[in-house]
């Protein structure tokens, strides 16, 4: 991910004291600084004071906006008096970035006329002409914030995720490899609906793929520098070397996809062609893949890949496509949510073991190389998953936590515990509205980011499942 940069902005009224938007500058870049992040400022010299009163001053801003356009991911409008938000929209109106609207706090016994800032009042005039004008915007709690403070650091943090998330999902491609296999209409998703929301689909036949992996070589420079790689990952040791340079051979063929077509994300068709005719099962693969940072559904899920991509926008960490698939014991409150393997190493408690898969081995033993198990190990997290209907693309988010609790060793794959308060009525409204029975996972409470971002900036619908 690279260190954005935001662009700082500065409301004055005259009649407030203009004396203490030489300080705003200042505060605010240090803490956008100290918070990890760049920004860039209008000269101070441009307008008085390098702060936006006047319409006139709006469009000097909206000018060197647009001369710096692709070097800031959002901007910040700072407040330290009450503001204009006639300069405000002129400035900001075709900005076409998320928007953080900060404002300052005044000080008991510090309420004269020369120092009091009614900044508290002037933010909900600008968020008022903003939406008029139907410019999105973000407000954060609290209402006022002094930028030294470690609210603000939080303020930050939770705005440049959006700023990641919003950016990221304007435009991105996801390459769908192999057709939804026609055992699972769950997976189902309309790709118009999709390039409406500009989310480029790019189709692969998966007999293509496995023609491409057949042409390589085993001896391949990049087959031998695969296997190097993928085995100090995660315990290959238990796997036949033919199965292994097959596995080895699969992941050079995505990487190739991934460069040429330059994805974002993909879903990949993993069963059964791969195991009756390649011999093994592509989980550690895509488990590889999402915990370099490259998002990779299972399933041809496609839309939990949409969810995963979000949450790594969001959180900056690898993100999981899991089935509900478990309750645990008697507590209407936990679930264990698995999949065969496809889980980042970094999301796990120790690395995995690449194993046969046990549902493949089943019928045709040594036919499923690939299935990496282990366990989930214990972190605050959010679910997502999303759908196309009726030329929508509706979302839920939830948030829960993996927990400590054991899985037995002969459950197979890759699981772990999760607690969600009132889980039972959430699975109700999941079902009754027509959600999969995978669900997205990523690490941290992102709901408020996410549900921002979706519905706020990218028109997505929202359903409340609390």
């Amino acid at each position: 991910m690279k260190k954005l940069t935001f662009a700082l902005y500065f409301g004055n009224r005259g009649f407030f004291p203009e004396s203490l938007i030489a300080g705003a500058r200042a505060e605010v870049a240090q803490a956008v600084r100290k918070a990890g992040y760049d920004c860039i400022l209008l000269d101070d010299s441009a307008t008085r004071y390098g702060a936006v009163e006047s319409r006139e001053e709006g469009r000097i801003y909206a000018k060197w906006l647009k001369e710096n356009e692709g070097k800031y991911d959002g901007v910040i409008l700072s407040l330290p008096n009450f503001g204009d938000e006639n300069g405000a929209i002129e400035a900001l109106e075709k900005a076409g970035v998320p928007i953080l609207l900060q404002a300052y706090p005044d000080e008991i016994g510090n309420m004269d006329f020369d120092h009091r800032r009614d900044a508290y009042c002037g933010k909900f005039s600008i968020a008022d002409v903003f939406h008029q004008y139907g410019v999105p915007f973000t407000m954060l709690e609290p209402h006022v914030v002094h930028p030294a403070t470690e609210a603000f650091q939080q303020n930050l943090q939770d705005f440049a995720a959006i700023c990641r998330v919003v950016n990221g999902m304007r435009r991105f491609r996801i390459g769908c490899i192999g057709a939804r296999t026609s055992k699972f209409k769950t997976v189902r998703f309309d790709e118009i609906t999709l390039q409406k929301y500009g989310i480029t689909v790019d189709t692969f036949d998966l007999s293509e793929l496995i023609y491409k992996v057949n042409q390589i070589s085993d001896t391949a420079s990049a087959v031998i520098e695969k296997k190097d790689n993928l085995s100090t990952y995660t315990d290959f040791s238990k796997v036949p070397d033919d199965k292994f340079t097959t596995l080895a051979r699969i992941s050079v063929v995505l990487d190739e996809y991934i460069a040429e077509y330059q994805l974002d994300a993909l879903t990949l068709r993993c069963w059964e062609e791969m195991q009756s005719i390649l011999g093994v099962s592509p989980c550690v693969l895509l488990s590889e893949l999402n915990d370099r940072g490259f998002v990779a559904s299972c399933e041809i899920d496609l839309c939990s890949a949409i969810n995963m991509y979000s949450m790594q926008l969001a959180s900056e960490q690898p993100a999981a496509c899991l089935d509900w698939n478990n309750n645990y014991g008697d507590d209407s409150d936990k679930v264990i949510l698995f999949h065969c393997g496809p889980v980042a190493q970094r999301l796990m408690k120790a690395k995995g073991t690449v194993t046969d898969h046990k549902m493949f081995a089943k019928a045709n033993p040594g036919s499923g190389w690939g299935s990496n198990e282990g366990r989930i190990k214990a972190f605050p997290m959010t679910f997502s998953s999303c759908k196309t209907e009726d030329g929508k693309l509706t979302f839920y988010v939830g948030t829960g936590e993996f927990t400590e609790d054991d899985i037995e060793q002969e459950f197979f794959g890759c699981g772990g515990v999760a607690h969600i308060e009132n889980l039972q009525p959430k699975l109700v409204k999941l079902g009754q509205n027509g959600f999969r029975h995978h669900t997205a996972v990523g690490v941290g409470h992102m709901d408020s980011v996410l549900k921002e971002a979706f519905a706020y900036y990218l028109k997505y619908d929202l359903i409340d499942i609390n």
